[in-house]
């Protein structure tokens, strides 16, 4: 079977991505886009959110939402990844490694946390990556840990 595509980036970029899915009513019959994908949302804590969620539709297969902050140590009011998060990343890289054309991660600025998910998806999956360094440690090596232990 063919691997997805992974495609890390911000939110913003996300949503573009997203509304190449979709047509304008009376204007377009056939999207710009029409690749199957799965999506990864890293949401912050603070404010609840980035104000959107993405929701599955004909193209978007499934989605996981997550909220964690972009930290790699413990801070008074921001939450770190937990291994139940991480867990659920593992499950759902895997359930969709041969089912959709992409695998779309994004978090807010689409360089820290969501960068550690596709660079963890792209060893997982056996995929070259160009998400090699820069990436929230804390998130890729709890990541690492977890699929460890759910191979054991």
């Amino acid at each position: 079977m063919k691997k997805p595509r992974i495609l890390v980036t911000s939110a913003r970029n996300a949503l573009k991505y997203v509304m190449r899915h979709f047509c304008e009513p009376g204007l377009t019959e056939v999207p710009e886009k029409t690749d199957k994908y799965a999506a990864i949302s890293i949401q912050d804590t603070i404010g609840g959110g980035f104000g959107f969620e993405l929701k599955t539709n004909k193209y978007c297969k499934d989605v996981l939402t997550l909220y964690f902050d972009d930290i790699e140590e413990p801070e008074h009011g921001l939450k770190l990844i937990t291994p139940n998060q991480a867990k659920d990343i593992v499950m759902f890289i895997k359930k969709h490694e041969n089912d959709v054309d992409t695998l779309l991660i994004h978090c807010f600025a689409g360089v820290s946390r969501s960068k550690a998910v596709g660079a963890f998806a792209s060893e997982l999956l056996n995929i070259p990556s160009n998400n090699e360094t820069g990436y929230n440690k804390y998130v890729y090596d709890l990541l690492q840990r977890v699929w460890l232990e759910m191979s054991e």
